[in-house]
């Protein structure tokens, strides 16, 4: 075990001696801000040294990263917004072209019908067309069959009793006349509406 000898007042520094010490660590620490850390980092040379040393052209290009770096993120925002705006219209667009077509019809008619009376209309189509519907009463009920016929064949594809109106599709089962047979059983009259479109050749009536 080693003992050691603790120093004397003598050898302690003086208050006078690290105040100078601490004003001299100050001044190197300013003295290296000022003409190394600037002008590294900041491209700041009040001094003149840091370009002599080559440290302002480090900070230089840092400078200009940043300013690119910066520039970048901009255009990327800008680019972000420019496309967020391209896609709201774009789904505006498709949204309100779906929607106009959606309510698209090739053929309309509309007719109404006394109490006990009867109309019949047809969709002249080839086997495997396919035709969508819409069918709304208005003022009361409807008895209906949908059917076709042609070529000594006929089929059934619906019927209601007191409808007021219904939609869907036809495919036809054969080449023919493919539609409806109505009669009103109410007190009233009626009134319907028939909205076509799809793969037929002529929509007439049949009664």
């Amino acid at each position: 075990m080693f003992n050691t000898q603790k120093p004397s007042l003598e050898e302690l520094p003086s208050s006078a001696q690290l105040i100078r010490s601490t004003g001299i660590a100050a001044a190197s620490a300013v003295a290296i801000l000022v003409t190394v850390v600037l002008p590294a980092e900041y491209n700041i040379d009040p001094t003149g040294i840091g370009g002599v040393i080559g440290l302002t052209e480090m900070g230089e290009i840092k400078a200009q990263l940043a300013e690119e770096a910066e520039a970048d993120r901009l255009m990327e925002l800008e680019a972000g917004k420019q496309s967020n705006l391209m896609n709201d219209i774009f789904g505006l667009f498709v949204g309100t072209a779906q929607a106009q077509d959606a309510e698209v019809w090739r053929d309309e008619t509309t007719f109404t019908l006394a109490p006990g009376e009867s109309a019949e209309w047809k969709l002249v189509m080839e086997e495997g067309q396919t035709a969508q519907y819409r069918m709304h009463v208005d003022g009361g009920r409807v008895n209906f069959d949908l059917h076709g016929h042609g070529g000594g064949q006929s089929v059934t594809y619906e019927k209601g009793r007191g409808s007021t109106g219904n939609e869907g599709e036809i495919v036809a089962a054969f080449d023919g006349e493919h539609g409806w047979f109505w009669r009103n059983r109410d007190s009233s009259d009626v009134t319907v509406t028939v909205q076509l479109r799809g793969e037929y050749a002529e929509f007439k009536d049949a009664s």
